[in-house]
């Protein structure tokens, strides 16, 4: 299998918070989410395989060489959408066409705009007079139009309303439709990444603690609710979390099928990813 992007054993420490032994592995044609709670460490991670940061222990490679020796042409096959990057504010949407013209030697002109026509997105306006969501959609737009073969991007769908996001992850799957580009996200919307990741990574408290395949969550894993009086039946090895809300337990299972062999009177359902977060943080 070939990778657009290979981590292994990253490190970070900083006085008050450590990245632990963080392995990556994309796939050419494959989406990854990176998931966790705020200062979990994702964006620390992004950072560090752009090589905005220094870090102590690991490997980066990109396209299969160190990040860290990536030529000019080869940095520009990475696109990038970060939270606190932007254009000034007193540009429009022409005045980028021709910055990012001068910076990208493969800036596709006709998707730029093509995009901006389906987004319905105002040329001659500046930017200091857009939505959150509508700036979102350029930055996501530029990071493409360059024609990368790997997006890097941190919280892409952030203030962008569902018919947005919708509009956003259409543009994403068609991205790596060719099965030569890939994209590493962090999101802390789960459900954009319900029907949109191939593999999901979550991160807490700095350290990896689930990389599942999402096929393998929709099959295999499964939340049961059961009533205080009930929970009693249920073996605690039949389980891998439960977390008490109000006069309910949820269960978090890794075998459907075994659970409900033994239990078959018990109704099981798939678990979404903020549940399957959830219960593994906060669960018992």
């Amino acid at each position: 299998m070939e990778y657009n992007l290979e981590v292994r054993n990253l490190v970070k420490n900083y006085q008050d918070f450590s990245l632990k032994q963080i392995n990556i592995k994309l796939p050419k044609g494959k989406i990854l989410g990176l998931i966790g709670e705020n200062g979990s460490g994702k964006t620390t991670t992004i950072k560090a395989i752009l090589n905005l940061m220094a870090y102590d222990k690991g490997n980066i490679k990109i396209f299969g060489k160190d990040s860290r020796d990536l030529t000019k042409e080869e940095k520009e096959q990475i696109g990038v959408v970060l939270d606190d990057s932007f254009f000034s504010p007193i540009v429009n949407v022409n005045d980028i066409n021709k910055l990012m013209k001068h910076f990208y030697h493969n800036w596709n002109e006709k998707l730029y705009y093509d995009t901006i026509k389906k987004f319905k997105i105002p040329c001659n306006k500046p930017l200091k007079e857009f939505s959150s969501g509508m700036k979102m959609k350029i930055k996501v737009l530029c990071a493409i139009a360059h024609e990368p073969k790997l997006l890097i991007l941190d919280e892409p769908t952030n203030g962008l309303d569902p018919i947005f996001r919708y509009e956003i992850i259409e543009l994403f799957n068609k991205f790596v439709s060719n099965g030569e580009n890939s994209i590493l996200m962090t999101t802390h919307i789960t459900s954009d990444l319900e029907h949109l990741a191939d593999e999901v990574i979550f991160i807490h408290d700095g350290k990896i603690i689930l990389d599942i395949l999402k096929k393998e969550i929709d099959n295999e894993y499964g939340i049961v609710e059961l009533l205080e009086e009930n929970f009693a039946k249920i073996e605690k090895e039949d389980y891998l979390k439960c977390l008490k809300y109000k006069n309910e337990q949820y269960l978090l299972v890794n075998s459907k099928i075994e659970f409900q062999k033994k239990y078959p009177k018990m109704a099981i359902r798939k678990p979404t990813l903020e549940e399957l977060m959830l219960l593994l943080v906060k669960g018992e």
